[in-house]
């Protein structure tokens, strides 16, 4: 199973100005991703797919694979489709560049889910921090009892109506696509439950699209803020993660 491995990299980001070449603990958050990815033995490539010319030459100066795509994507999805037409593989993996605490743990976990021919759509899950269980920022997840998504939401779901104290569950900006389920995604219009979450996964839920969750015990922190720079750069700089 050839699988290569995308990082969307966009340069405008709006909460953070620039975040992919922040540093963060010393190195540039887009660094701290690609090599993450890079020491998983599983990946016959990792590319960074940008629309930066900025983040294309600093790719070239560190020795990072990186293709230029178009400033028109609205979502790292579309921007992994875009590779899946210049490259062929099985699987598409989408890494997040927002995401420094990247293990080659996580590509591992998710390579697995793929590995089933069934699985048009996987992603991950780790239990929630109770930082995270409120936070909108914090993306939950519940699954059926096979491990496929029912809802994703910025909410705290499930919701506890009467004290039974359920597992929550903070799902992981990391996806793996066969290349029909990126053709799919592209064709149709954002949907509603997308628009009103912001989050572009659901667009595959509310089209029938299955979406298998693998569980990890490795949690990490997206940046979009300086709050969360500051709680990156504490983990990295703590005990070994």
């Amino acid at each position: 199973m050839k699988v290569v491995a995308v990082i969307p990299a966009r340069l405008a980001s709006t909460r953070l100005p620039r975040k992919m070449l922040r540093p963060i603990a010393g190195e540039p958050l887009l660094a701290w991703v690609y090599q993450a990815a890079r020491r998983c033995s599983l990946l016959d490539e990792v590319i960074v797919a940008t629309d930066s010319q900025e983040i294309l030459e600093f790719c070239k100066q560190r020795g990072f694979m990186a293709r230029m795509t178009s400033e028109t994507h609205r979502s790292g999805t579309e921007r992994v489709h875009e590779i899946s037409t210049l490259i062929p593989a099985d699987v598409y993996l989408n890494i997040q560049g927002d995401e420094p605490l990247t293990r080659p743990e996580h590509v591992e976990s998710l390579i697995a889910v793929m590995r089933a021919p069934e699985v048009q759509v996987g992603t991950l899950k780790t239990p929630a921090a109770e930082i995270d269980i409120h936070n909108p920022s914090a993306v939950k997840v519940v699954t059926d009892s096979t491990g496929r998504a029912l809802y994703f939401s910025r909410a705290t779901i499930p919701f506890d109506r009467d004290g039974a104290a359920p597992r929550y569950y903070k799902h992981l900006g990391f996806y793996g696509y066969r290349k029909d389920a990126l053709e799919r995604f592209v064709r149709w219009p954002e949907s509603f439950l997308e628009r009103s979450e912001r989050l572009e996964q659901l667009r595959f839920l509310e089209n029938g699209v299955s979406i298998y969750v693998a569980e990890t015990p490795f949690d990490t922190v997206g940046v979009d803020t300086e709050e969360d720079v500051r709680r990156v750069e504490e983990i990295l700089r703590g005990p070994q993660k």
